[in-house]
């Protein structure tokens, strides 16, 4: 797939932002449970012209608790669930590695993100991204994206004020995914 250099592009991470971050790791379908409200924001940002792709860190695969087609699993019942909201997320990015493999696609390396870029020919300048974790919002500076920290997942313990440590400067904060969403279409002119 290849998207139009002009084409509006969000980058999001998977969990914490559309699904619920367990305290384990997502380990099969059996664990999809949406964030409220966070798939019809997906969908309002579809429905305004706006490319939704997912990266997301996936050790569990690297460390061995689960394999290529339990994450597969997952992703067919959320990609299902984002459909029947008339949401869609056009790819998904992942690293699969460990973190002591030392690889350039583990956020907060931004190597997903330029990945993203290379494959869906879009400048990473104008691409927004957003997650619930410092490093991905190092990684998308990094890679030359803006940041937006979603305070959701592991984050939300900072929706009562403060931010984590390390976040990239210019990096804007949401409450949940709806925000942002609201934030992103705020951003463009009345047509």
């Amino acid at each position: 797939m290849r998207i139009p250099a002009l084409t509006k592009l969000v980058v999001i991470d998977r969990d914490g932002i559309l699904s619920q971050d367990p305290e384990a790791y997502v380990r099969g379908s059996e664990d999809w449970q949406p964030i409220p409200g966070a798939l019809e924001a997906v969908a309002r940002l579809n429905q305004s012209g706006w490319h939704v792709v997912i990266a997301t860190n996936q050790s569990g695969i690297g460390r061995g608790l689960f394999d290529v087609m339990s994450f597969n699993a997952f992703n067919a019942r959320m990609l299902k669930s984002l459909a029947e909201v008339g949401a869609r997320v056009d790819a998904i990015f992942f690293c699969p590695h460990a973190p002591e493999d030392g690889c350039d696609c583990r956020k907060p390396a931004p190597g997903l993100f330029i990945e993203i870029g290379k494959r869906l020919g879009v400048p990473l300048a104008q691409v927004l991204a957003a997650g619930d974790s410092v490093r991905d919002a190092q990684a998308a500076a990094a890679a030359g994206c803006a940041p937006h920290l979603i305070l959701s997942g592991q984050s939300s313990a900072y929706r009562e004020g403060g931010l984590p440590e390390g976040l990239p400067p210019g990096t804007r904060t949401h409450a949940d995914l709806q925000a942002f969403a609201d934030w992103v279409l705020a951003q463009e002119p009345p047509t």
